[in-house]
């Protein structure tokens, strides 16, 4: 076929498992996409592709994961299509929840207010603390989502526990206000889809061709809403990759895109096969690692052919302060190292970045940690510090620090906040805080001056970044450092001992460190304590390597 020049350029530039992917006949295919692939250029092409060849452009729609993904895909799509005289927003691109939203205002269903879920159950339910109301979150969206239940039939139900109750109640409130929550957004727009055969039959008009980003991580209702528009034509195009699958307390399931076509008959499979993002040690031994994982894809992952960069495994017994100095002094800023560079500390948790955050501060090294809560920015350190002003007892500030902690332990401030750290924590943090200071005045104001360096050092353009590995799915830097590669602490002991299973959750967890190795440009650099290496060190070195005199001792 005779392309557009513009269109022929951009598939004469893909590799040829890109080309294949990306010009693949209409029907149900699966682009299985490896960290650093070249998955958002296949996507890009698979779209200019289906307009070369004919599709009207406001016929074909892609769903993105989130918004960040949603609006890069926008702006490439459109710079795309423009040689072909098609107007940036032509092609549909929506996250999922965008989707739904429009579906149903569309159909004329309402979509406002957007209730708040948390804020909803703090009023039904006053006396859940922060971890109660993120159990209830998650099985308030499985019923939604996975279980597409009935409030009205579980409000009859004699047997029904106290969270189903409490669904009950929360659906109650919701209703109350005439809108409906983010799951809603799905759960609303599928069955309205299934229930109005004239709508679903316009949106399949709408979506002639569907493509889907992340597949393996779209929850089941998700996937129903993009199984249902594509039918029965079936020509959608669903890009992403099973190891890569890191969000099952999002209700994502990496089943899913494995079962893929016992729901698609005819589906076609290409796979992208070279990672272009990450040094060639990299890639192997990531690899190495993930390749223990049961429930994946055979397939093959390699490095470009001149791919530079190293791997340093870095064994450090030090505390995890000291560990974040020895990471941020192999890092130098400034004419003596590579001030252009992008560099992300990552760890399992928000609480394993603190220490890497506290070490920035006191070097003075601007950052950026959209979402990490310091004790310094936690809203209860004010109310601690309005009590010590108001206080004029002469008693020493340590002491009067103490009294505060050990009265906090007994009255309704000892639970969690919003971040997850415990009152208890903060306070025990003041209080290592203060030693130095011989009153509440000076200790005061070492504390607002803190604050203020704080306020300066966050930039939302700093080079030094600082996040959780949840957080940088679709990011890559050029140097990455992770932290917490211990036993215990990556794979994270608290997740395997509180998963229904076991072995599923440790293959997640094994997947989320594939997604951490991979997120390198040009450097992984992994910290580890010498004498209890994570499981997953082992399972990607061999004891030499690490320089410990331990074999693995866990089953696979």
């Amino acid at each position: 076929m005779d392309f557009h020049p513009d269109v022929r350029t951009r598939l004469d530039r893909l590799t040829p498992d890109q080309r294949a992917a990306a010009t693949a006949p209409p029907g149900p295919v699966l682009c299985l996409a490896p960290a650093g692939s070249g998955k958002t250029t296949t996507l890009v092409a698979r779209i200019a592709w289906l307009v070369a060849t004919g599709t009207p452009a406001d016929r074909i729609a892609a769903i993105a994961f989130n918004k960040r993904a949603a609006d890069e895909l926008v702006e490439r799509v459109g710079a795309a299509l423009a040689p072909l005289d098609v107007p940036t927003g032509t092609v549909r691109v929506r996250t999922f929840h965008a989707f739904g939203r429009e579906i149903l205002e569309r159909a004329g269903r309402s979509v406002e207010p957007l209730v708040d879920r948390d804020a909803t159950i703090r009023a039904i339910l006053p006396e859940a603390d922060l971890a109660e109301r993120r159990r209830l979150d998650t099985a308030f969206a499985t019923l939604k989502l996975e279980q597409r239940a009935d409030p009205a039939i579980i409000a009859a139900d004699p047997l029904a526990g106290p969270r189903a109750h409490a669904f009950v109640a929360y659906d109650a409130a919701v209703r109350a206000t005439g809108g409906l929550d983010f799951d809603d957004l799905i759960a609303r727009s599928l069955s309205l889809l299934e229930d109005e055969p004239a709508i679903l039959a316009g949106w399949r008009s709408s979506c002639q061709e569907l493509l889907v980003d992340e597949v393996q991580d779209v929850d089941r209702s998700q996937l129903e809403l993009a199984l249902l528009i594509a039918a029965p034509a079936n020509r959608i195009f669903l890009v992403g990759d099973d190891d890569q699958s890191i969000y099952g307390w999002r209700l994502a399931d990496v089943r899913r895109v494995l079962a893929l076509a016992d729901r698609l008959p005819g589906l076609r499979r290409h796979d992208l096969v070279t990672n272009f993002r990450c040094p060639a040690p990299v890639v192997e031994r990531a690899v190495r690692l993930v390749e223990h994982n049961v429930e994946r894809f055979d397939k093959t992952v390699t490095a470009r052919p001149d791919a530079p960069g190293r791997l340093v495994l870095a064994p450090d017994a030090a505390d995890d302060d000291d560990r974040a100095r020895h990471v941020l002094s192999t890092w130098p800023d400034g004419p003596e190292g590579d001030g252009e560079a992008i560099r992300a500390i990552l760890a399992r948790t928000n609480r394993e970045l603190l220490p890497a955050a506290a070490v920035a501060l006191e070097l003075g090294r601007p950052f950026r940690a959209d979402r990490l809560v310091l004790p310094l920015e936690d809203p209860r350190l004010e109310s601690v510090l309005a009590h010590l002003a108001g206080d004029g007892a002469p008693v020493p500030l340590l002491v009067r620090l103490a009294r505060i902690r050990a009265a906090a332990s007994q009255g309704a401030e000892a639970g969690p906040g919003d971040d997850g750290g415990s009152f208890d924590d903060l306070l025990a943090a003041v209080l290592a805080w203060a030693a130095p200071y011989p009153d509440a005045g000076r200790f005061i104001a070492a504390v607002r001056e803190r604050q203020a360096e704080l306020g300066s050092l966050r930039q939302e353009d700093a080079r030094l970044v600082l996040a959780t590995v949840h957080s940088t799915k679709g990011l890559e830097f050029d140097d990455v450092a992770i932290v917490d590669m211990d036993d215990g602490r990556f794979p994270s002991q608290r997740t395997l001992d509180d998963a229904d299973d076991p072995q599923r959750a440790l293959e997640e967890e094994r997947r989320l460190a594939y997604v951490a190795w991979t997120r390198a440009r040009r450097s992984l650099t992994l910290v580890y304590d010498p004498a209890a290496p994570s499981r997953f060190l082992l399972e990607g070195f061999d004891p030499a390597e690490l320089g410990v005199d331990v074999e693995p001792t866990h089953p696979r």
